[in-house]
């Protein structure tokens, strides 16, 4: 296996810069095995499910993670809030800029003059760093009042509104990024599933680095995963045994309901690789956005649909598909 096996051309003009509007306008490339893909619409999938699939979701909430502040010179500094190290959010893991000048014990201040965080050492990741949030308000609102939403850095234009960054069934504030494929949804569409008899299942798996962070080995089997923390209800996996069809929306909810199937626990941390090879034992279909070239996450593509995800990105990029984060979607069929 090479790293070249999972890279194909994506023009910048390719890159959705603004989220769709309304949310399930977005087109949907639906794989048929080897027939040709449909081209249809995100709103059209009560059309496409069937009574007795079950949507699984993961309801993690997107945090104001991305720091912008100044060094004491008054130079500028970037903190990217990943995950918090102790019970009362105080102590975190984060991604630095300029990580080769920040020191320990370095404050970093907002733009007001306010101290926000702390620079401590390296955390055993290696590319990560422990920041300590200061303050007595409560970290949340820290974040709140100083950060904004960590959008990918290959979307270059300002989000009017925050919410579209943010899923319409987003409960627990944790993630670092957004699970994107389930933007698209609407409460409309919800209902319409329903009375289709497509019943919703969620699951938890709070988005950190490796949702991501680019592969830089040869051979993408060496690269490192991190751990991110997942959680799958009771609930959720006996309607998973139940269901017709198990239907992942996104990448993150496929993570956690592999890592509880393979781990035998329903929560917990995982750093669980999915590539080619791998053991499926939940999820039947996947409805995902277009993801970058020479990632774990088009790994995932690759050992779910095999070879022919090259065809799916061929005929998306040749008809106009909108890709990343705020671009369009497939609905994949591991069958």
């Amino acid at each position: 296996m090479r790293l070249a096996d999972f890279d194909y051309e994506l023009a910048p003009e390719r890159i959705a810069q603004t989220p769709i509007a309304p949310r399930d306008s977005a087109r949907l490339l639906v794989d048929r095995g080897s027939q040709a893909p449909q081209h249809r619409h995100v709103n059209e999938l009560p059309e496409i499910l069937m009574p007795g699939d079950l949507l699984v979701v993961n309801e993690t909430k997107v945090i104001p993670a991305r720091l912008a502040l100044l060094r004491a010179t008054g130079g500028k500094a970037e903190v990217l809030m990943l995950e918090p190290l102790d019970g009362e959010r105080r102590l975190w893991e984060a991604l630095v800029r300029p990580a080769r000048k920040l020191k320990p014990g370095e404050v970093l201040f907002a733009p007001n003059g306010t101290p926000v965080v702390v620079i401590g050492d390296r955390t055993q990741a290696g590319d990560t760093f422990m920041v300590t949030l200061l303050g007595s308000v409560d970290s949340l609102e820290m974040l709140a009042e100083h950060g904004e939403m960590p959008l990918p850095p290959y979307i270059t234009e300002r989000l009017s509104d925050p919410d579209r960054y943010q899923t319409i069934y987003a409960r627990h504030p944790g993630s670092a990024a957004a699970p994107t494929a389930g933007l698209h949804f609407t409460d409309k569409l919800l209902g319409r599933l329903a009375k289709g008899g497509v019943e919703v299942a969620k699951v938890e798996l709070v988005v950190g680095l490796d949702t991501f962070r680019p592969i830089t080995e040869d051979d993408p089997l060496a690269h490192r995963m991190h751990t991110e923390r997942y959680r799958v209800p009771e609930q959720t996996m006996l309607r998973c045994r139940e269901a017709k069809r198990v239907v992942a929306v996104g990448t993150t909810s496929v993570r956690a309901l592999e890592s509880a199937a393979a781990h035998g626990e329903l929560q917990g941390r995982t750093d669980i690789f999915i590539h080619r090879g791998f053991d499926w034992k939940i999820v039947d279909l996947l409805m995902t956005n277009f993801h970058m070239p020479r990632t774990t996450l088009l790994m995932m593509i690759d050992a779910f649909v095999g070879d022919r995800w090259r065809t799916l990105y061929e005929t998306a990029l040749r008809t106009d598909y909108r890709f990343l984060s705020f671009g369009d979607a497939m609905l994949l069929d591991r069958g």
